[in-house]
């Protein structure tokens, strides 16, 4: 199953080159994710009376065509990734027009979070069976070992490295 939310592309939504700017992309995607969890029966206050709440740690963007002011823009969101317990997980977003057009895809990749001890925790039930609803044929198996995937990695420095 896909869940689809529609956008209206304002002004202040656009970059110096009028179309869509990245931070937007990322904003709809957010808003996207936070509309499906509401219609899910997991929005901003149950997480909070179970406590949780979704951290993104990682997200890319592939861009094919343009978007611009005053078009609409529909965005879907499918789960790609899940771990056995669903702590991890990956939204795939699709950016479409209204005819049918892909204009671009997004892959975001999170754990649920206990609000309390700030750690990772494997999310209620409820929040389980919405989210194997929106599964693909394709949704993948997750586990700690593919954040050693993502493009980059911690790496302090001394703090002296500041004053120089």
């Amino acid at each position: 199953m896909t869940f689809y939310h529609t956008f209206e592309v304002r002004w202040s939504d656009l970059d110096a080159n009028k179309h869509l700017a990245n931070s937007s992309y990322v904003q709809y995607c957010a808003q996207a994710r936070m509309a499906f969890m509401t219609k899910e029966k997991m929005g901003v206050t149950q997480l909070s009376r179970w406590g949780i709440g979704p951290v993104m740690l990682h997200e890319r963007y592939s861009f094919f065509k343009e978007i611009y002011a005053d078009q609409t823009v529909i965005v879907s969101v499918e789960i790609g990734g899940c771990s056995e317990d669903s702590s991890i997980y990956r939204f795939i977003h699709k950016f479409y027009t209204p005819d049918g057009v892909h204009c671009a895809t997004s892959e975001a990749t999170g754990v649920w979070i206990d609000m309390m001890l700030r750690k990772m925790t494997t999310p209620p039930d409820d929040v389980i069976e919405a989210m194997n609803k929106y599964k693909t044929p394709d949704t993948e198996v997750l586990t700690r070992e593919d954040f050693k995937k993502f493009p980059f990695h911690p790496h302090n420095i001394d703090p002296s490295e500041f004053n120089k």
